[in-house]
């Protein structure tokens, strides 16, 4: 049977992935409440999200789904195990900007998440050779009445080496 999941969301009580897939030989639209099991406040969302996305009966359901949404879904739900509200979680998933944070300070998952997010954000905004917009040899001309910030390092002599 081949499905193809257009919609998914996360239902709480009891806790659950709930898939809304269109049936391609029918056309069909159906839905599928696959419950969450084994998950506490303590699990790892990115392994319970690769257990939801191969599992046997449930992986024709969400193979058109990203394992990075699965994992989201699940983090929201542990961060509801956790007592945080929904709009907490989506606030601490966004999380602060990019130059607002020390990634010297997070855990070690914490910080390859970040990394995975950095990597996926460099992919879509990299131009490649076989790009339409793709230029080779771009030159920019900075005006001369603009604004040169200066440093103090600039402003020392080269007598000094």
């Amino acid at each position: 049977m081949s499905t193809v999941a257009k919609r998914c969301g996360l239902k709480f009580d009891p806790p659950s992935i709930v898939v809304i897939y269109e049936n391609e030989n029918t056309g069909k639209m159906r839905k599928r409440v696959i419950p969450v099991r084994n998950f506490s406040q303590y699990s790892d969302c990115s392994r319970a999200a690769e257990r939801l996305k191969y599992h046997v009966r449930h992986s024709v359901y969400v193979e058109s789904v990203s394992l990075a949404q699965l994992e989201r879904l699940h983090l929201i739900l542990r961060d509801h195990l956790r007592g945080l509200s929904l709009e907490e979680s989506l606030a601490a998933q966004r999380g602060p900007g990019p130059n607002d944070e020390d990634l010297n300070k997070l855990s070690d998952e914490e910080l390859n998440r970040r990394k995975a997010q950095m990597d996926e954000l460099f992919e879509r905004n990299r131009r490649r050779k076989n790009d339409p917009d793709f230029v080779y040899d771009i030159e920019v001309e900075f005006p001369e009445n603009s604004v040169r910030e200066t440093c103090s390092w600039d402003n020392h002599s080269d007598d000094e080496f």
